[in-house]
């Protein structure tokens, strides 16, 4: 059974869970330290441009939804969809998960706020950060030296924000 990386625990395959296999199959393409704190450090900020920039497109108004028609957009879509998408693969990563998008709506409330006020467009602010974001990935992976790991399986971009809370998540001895 070989190791894959020095901090990583090494599983028989036999006893992974699905969650486990997207995990190892991302710490083999991200061993690089640089690349990793470039994801530490760049999903969330992309996680804070989709939603601004999904936050940003006009939303129709729903009569029944009455007073949190502001709230209820197509961030909320998103942040459902991640939730009931990393739900079944691990439930703590996917409160965890939760949790992290209500604080990134937050910061996003406050900005869309700020546009009302005269501030700059929220998709504007959204993109920015997507963009910023996105560049830290793309030089993250040339530092790795290696294509990137959804080239080969579009699934793991979406495991990507769990897998950095999982560490985070073994830090503090949550179980995942």
């Amino acid at each position: 059974m070989a190791k894959q990386h020095s901090n990583i625990k090494t599983v028989p395959k036999a006893n992974l869970r699905p969650v486990e296999v997207y995990f190892n199959r991302l710490n083999a393409s991200h061993q690089n330290p640089t690349n990793r704190l470039l994801h530490f450090i760049c999903i969330p900020l992309m996680l804070f441009g989709i939603l601004g920039v999904a936050w940003a497109i006009p939303f129709p108004y729903i009569k029944f939804i009455g007073s949190y028609n502001g709230f209820f957009n197509w961030a909320s879509f998103l942040i459902a969809f991640s939730v009931y998408y990393t739900l079944k693969l691990s439930p703590n990563l996917s409160y965890t998960m939760l949790l992290v998008l209500f604080g990134l709506s937050y910061g996003v409330s406050k900005l869309a706020e700020w546009q009302l006020a005269g501030g700059l467009p929220l998709i504007w602010v959204g993109t920015f950060f997507f963009a910023i974001a996105w560049l830290g990935q793309f030089i993250g992976g040339q530092i790795e030296g290696r294509k990137e790991s959804f080239a080969d399986d579009k699934q793991l971009v979406l495991i990507t924000p769990i897998w950095v809370l999982h560490f985070l998540a073994r830090k503090i001895g949550l179980k995942y």
